[in-house]
């Protein structure tokens, strides 16, 4: 299957950093967003991140116009009817995302793969909202998009083989260094990852650290670009606790 129309659902800061990077490797872009200034920000920022690329040398400015002309915004969903392959990146919220993958199985072709970001939420369950779960996957990428190379790559119990190739070569042409993990509750990027934010607060909240104390810590002591509570406050504590919440209900863990 080739893909020329990549669709993109959601543009907030993960999804606006999806759009960027599909617009540079050369796809037919289609940002879609139910909010007007989101696609309004989303642009603005996607443009700005573009040319700064071409500020760097890491694509030319004729590149850098195309990226940027390559990119349609919608508030409307059924403008999905063209798309080749689909990625959603909205809230990290299980009930919305079921929601949205049972109206995208009605709006897509048969063929088309349906990805979420999702950053902890089970790819079996998306995947059983549609009539074609054999092609739902997890493509989570890592913030800010643009600037990190991971992709985890998350097969759900239904999804095949061939869809887990294809989205890896896919990941590749995108730039993109993919990594594959079971469909478990945080996968193995946030079930590493949210304990240690959470245990970072638990000292701030017990006075062992400051703020600053605990990052740097971490970032001198651990080799970590980022201390966990910067990295808390860059991710957001919003989606922390989303993504906290996930892990407690698959395991049941108070930590």
């Amino acid at each position: 299957m080739e893909i020329k129309n990549f669709a993109v659902i959601g543009c907030g800061t993960m999804g606006k950093g999806i759009i960027q990077v599909a617009a540079t490797s050369g796809f037919n872009v289609y940002g879609i967003d139910t909010f007007p200034k989101a696609i309004e920000s989303a642009q603005n920022s996607i443009e700005k991140g573009i040319m700064k690329w071409v500020e760097k040398g890491k694509i030319s400015e004729e590149e850098g116009k195309k990226a940027i002309n390559s990119i349609c915004y919608s508030e409307d969903l059924s403008s999905l009817k063209v798309a080749d392959f689909v990625v959603e990146a909205i809230v990290e919220k299980e009930e919305e995302k079921k929601k949205l993958f049972k109206e995208l199985d009605g709006i897509t072709r048969d063929d088309v793969i349906l990805a979420s970001n999702t950053s902890s939420i089970s790819i079996t369950t998306l995947g059983k909202q549609t009539k074609k779960p054999d092609k739902v996957i997890g493509m989570h990428f890592m913030n800010p998009v643009p600037l990190m190379s991971l992709v985890e790559i998350i097969k759900g119990y239904d999804t095949s083989q061939e869809t887990v190739k294809f989205v890896i070569e896919l990941a590749k042409k995108m730039g993109k260094v993919p990594v594959e993990a079971k469909d478990s509750p945080g996968f193995i990027s946030n079930r590493v990852l949210m304990p240690m934010i959470n245990e970072a607060i638990f000292c701030l909240y017990e006075g062992i650290g400051t703020k600053e104390d605990i990052d740097t810590v971490m970032k001198l002591g651990m080799n970590h670009p980022m201390g966990p509570l910067a990295l808390a406050d860059l991710i957001g504590l919003d989606v922390c606790l989303d993504i906290l919440n996930v892990l407690y209900e698959g395991f049941k863990d108070p930590k």
